[in-house]
């Protein structure tokens, strides 16, 4: 398990995981539509839109795991939601929105992923900051669907 820390300004609620090489386009009506919006996770070929509360500086990790993490608190998160990409670029970019800027970059084995995002203390966010929580762990899976394991109301 390796374990990345990031922390940047992202604006309009939303930050990016992709691929390298992704032809995904995140300005088209089909990637924030209500569905994805509510699941906060919008999802097109080879990048996700993960949906924040905060609308400025966002912190979180990534986790890189041998396989699915099947034992986690689910009452230590206010959201969680998962789907996958295949990656075959062999390098996974979270992006900050709208410039797209690489804050990070992981280099993996191409192949498919399924991508789990945890939100926590999303209520703290007064305005554009908060002290809102992102952890993303990732594991190789040929299920690519998006599913919404808690809903944050």
């Amino acid at each position: 398990m390796k374990t990345l820390n990031f922390d940047f300004y992202t604006q309009y609620n939303q930050f990016y995981i992709c691929d390298k090489d992704s032809p995904g386009q995140t300005d088209s009506a089909d990637f924030w539509t209500d569905a994805a919006f509510n699941d906060r996770l919008a999802k097109e070929l080879g990048i996700l839109g993960v949906g924040t509360e905060c609308y400025g500086p966002v912190k979180g990790e990534i986790v890189f795991l041998d396989k699915k993490n099947e034992d986690f608190d689910i009452e230590l998160y206010d959201h969680i939601v998962e789907a996958g990409l295949q990656i075959q670029s062999g390098t996974i970019q979270i992006l900050d929105c709208p410039n797209s800027s690489i804050e990070l970059e992981i280099n993996i084995a191409p192949d498919f992923y399924k991508f789990r995002i945890y939100s926590s203390n999303l209520a703290s966010v007064e305005g554009d900051e908060g002290d809102d929580f992102y952890r993303i762990e990732f594991w190789k899976d040929l299920n690519l669907d998006r599913k919404v394991l808690k809903r944050y109301n």
